[in-house]
């Protein structure tokens, strides 16, 4: 008998995890809520403007992604991000300061004082914290590398990746590698060259040695093209409402045009968001939803901005630029999207990308985000120089946005392990699960993979 699964969630975890199953000869259904997949990858084209309101870049981290990639025949769509991107300013006292990429830079740049440079010399002499797991990135990083570190690389560092707040992001979860910088080799210096060999080894690439790719058509042409490839395989409008036992299977319930339908299952991979995850699992456990639903997604607000570049007097050289708390704006920074890549504003036009919101400021948001969108606009064309009328603007706003790897994010780890050893054939996945980023989330599908075949030999 053919053995069956079902992933529920159309995301870029759960697509690609759904691909590698299809391709290795498995049978799989994926479920998805929505009437398109993608999940937070959204991508619009408007008056010449082409707008990403989820991920709007890639990093290449893994192998992985070229293979997907191949698989899908998407070699002329795949594009990496212009060389100009590389830069990255910090906004300081009003004013942009490019974020030093190397020694020399380091030594020269306003960002940080003499102190700070001096402070971070002692890093290799720093022991190891008693705390463990139970430190934010705040208290790692202000006892590793000082608190001027923190304020003017991390803190915006943390609002650019997580939307989140330093104080609270568990070090452990949310930046494992740094942690086990920490752990395994007693310093992020002595660490950081060690570990270069062990990625060179897997073929893996740290986050700032990486790539940064995008698809002339937006983040979206990833998803759209898997769910090309698998086709009817994908049930699309379709909302589970439990997941019960079923013998030595699973039985999933899905409603679809005010019908319910019940689908057979070896294993069942989630996907979707822990709070979506916990209305259909409870049935399963009467633990696991207080700790799906204990995960925090702070409100996001993403504005699209297009100007004509004479208007424009800041130099437009770089990836764009994030904003520390102390400066004390109304949005955490903004991304110079027609810098990044290509064909993303009309000829003569110039796009940004804003990012508002977050774990940072949750409390901006009304029910009328109008005024908020106007301040914004002002403050940016403030830094920027801009001495012309946007002529585009569009928004976009997320409810819940990114998941919050806090302080006490182990503990829900450890029950998801316990969880899952106890209902064999139950894997979850997502972007609550082993990291965010859109590399992250396909390095991650290869072991939702694994899992499932191990669970059905």
């Amino acid at each position: 008998m053919n053995k069956e699964v079902v992933i529920i969630g159309a995301g870029i975890t759960g697509l690609a995890t759904a691909h590698w199953l299809k391709k290795d000869g498995y049978y799989v259904t994926v479920i998805e809520s929505n009437s398109e997949v993608g999940g937070s990858m959204v991508t619009e084209r408007v008056d010449g403007y082409l707008i990403d309101f989820g991920p709007n870049s890639g990093l290449e981290t893994t192998p992985l992604i070229k293979i997907l990639v191949e698989d899908l025949n998407l070699r002329e769509q795949f594009i990496y991000g212009s060389k100009a991107g590389n830069k990255r300013y910090i906004l300081k006292n009003n004013t942009l300061q490019a974020l030093p990429m190397n020694l020399k830079d380091f030594l020269s740049t306003k960002l940080f004082s003499t102190k700070a440079k001096l402070r971070l010399a002692l890093e290799p002499f720093i022991g190891k914290s008693k705390d463990g797991y139970n430190q934010s990135i705040s208290e790692f990083v202000t006892r590793r590398l000082g608190r001027e570190f923190l304020d003017y690389a991390i803190n915006p560092f943390v609002a650019g990746v997580y939307a989140g707040n330093p104080d609270k992001l568990s070090v452990k979860s949310a930046f494992p590698k740094l942690y086990r910088l920490e752990e395994l080799y007693g310093g992020l210096i002595k660490g950081t060259i060690k570990g270069a060999r062990e990625r060179k080894r897997s073929g893996e690439k740290s986050k700032q040695d990486a790539a940064m790719f995008s698809f002339v058509d937006g983040m979206v042409t990833l998803p759209k093209a898997l769910h090309s490839e698998l086709g009817d395989k994908v049930l699309l409008n379709s909302t589970v409402t439990s997941v019960t036992n079923l013998n030595d299977k699973y039985q999933i319930t899905y409603e679809q045009n005010n019908s319910k339908t019940k689908l057979e299952a070896d294993v069942v991979i989630s996907t979707v968001p822990s709070y979506i995850a916990s209305s259909f699992l409870s049935n399963l456990d009467s633990n696991i939803s207080s700790h799906l639903n204990d995960i925090y997604y702070p409100p996001v607000m993403v504005l699209y901005l297009g100007y004509d570049k004479k208007d424009i007097e800041q130099p437009l050289d770089g990836f764009g630029f994030l904003i520390p708390s102390k400066e004390k704006k109304k949005f955490l920074g903004a991304l110079w999207s027609s810098v990044i890549f290509d064909n993303r504003s009309p000829e003569g036009k110039a796009a940004f990308t804003l990012f508002i919101g977050g774990a940072r400021s949750p409390e901006l948001f009304s029910n009328d985000n109008s005024k908020l969108i106007d301040e914004v606009i002002k403050e940016f064309e403030t830094l920027m120089n801009i001495t012309g009328r946007h002529e585009f603007v569009k928004s976009k706003f997320w409810k819940y946005a990114i998941p919050q790897y806090n302080i006490g994010y182990v503990e829900h780890e450890n029950y998801f392990r316990e969880f899952e050893s106890n209902n064999p054939g139950i894997i979850l996945g997502g972007n609550y699960v082993g990291g965010i980023s859109v590399g992250d989330c396909i390095k991650n599908s290869e072991i939702l993979f694994n899992k499932a075949k191990e669970r059905l030999k």
